[in-house]
C-alpha cells in the first residue's frame, strides 16, 4: 500500500517504491481554475522541504507548488507541458508533476494524512 500525506499548501506526496511523487491537491487545482501552463524543475535538481519545487499557472493566477518533502528530482509529468489540463483532469493521477528521491523519508512524518487534510480543506470555508 502506498502511503499519501498532504500539506497545508495544498500539494500530495505518496510514496512509490523507493520514489515519492508530488502534485497538487484535487482542491488545489479548483481554486486555481484552468491550469495553462505548468513549469516542472530539472532532473537532478535537489529541492528542500516547504520551499519552491514547481509554478503552476492558470487563467486566474500563477502559484508556486513546494516540496512536501526534500530530496533530489528524478523524473518529471513531461505530459504537463503539452497537456496542462491534465492537472484539472487527474490532479491525484496523470495530473502529477514530480518524482522524488528522498533524503529522509521521516519528513512525512509531519504531513497530513487523507482525514485530517480533509478536516484542514472544510476549515477553509
Amino acid at each position: 500500500m502506498s502511503l499519501l500525506r498532504f500539506t497545508r499548501d495544498h500539494e500530495w506526496i505518496r510514496l512509490d517504491g523507493d520514489f515519492a511523487v508530488v502534485g497538487i491537491t484535487d482542491y488545489a487545482q479548483s481554486q486555481l481554475g484552468d491550469v495553462v501552463y505548468v513549469e516542472l524543475p530539472e532532473i537532478g535538481r535537489r529541492v528542500d522541504q516547504g520551499k519552491e519545487a514547481a509554478v503552476v499557472e492558470s487563467v486566474k493566477a500563477a502559484s508556486e507548488v513546494y516540496a512536501p518533502a526534500s530530496g533530489e528530482v528524478v523524473e518529471v509529468n513531461d505530459a504537463l507541458a503539452a497537456d496542462p489540463a491534465k492537472v484539472n483532469a487527474d490532479a491525484m493521477g496523470e495530473g502529477w508533476f514530480l518524482k522524488l528521491r528522498l533524503a529522509d523519508a521521516k519528513e512525512l512524518d509531519g504531513l497530513l494524512d487523507e482525514e485530517a487534510y480533509r478536516k484542514f480543506v472544510e476549515e477553509q470555508h
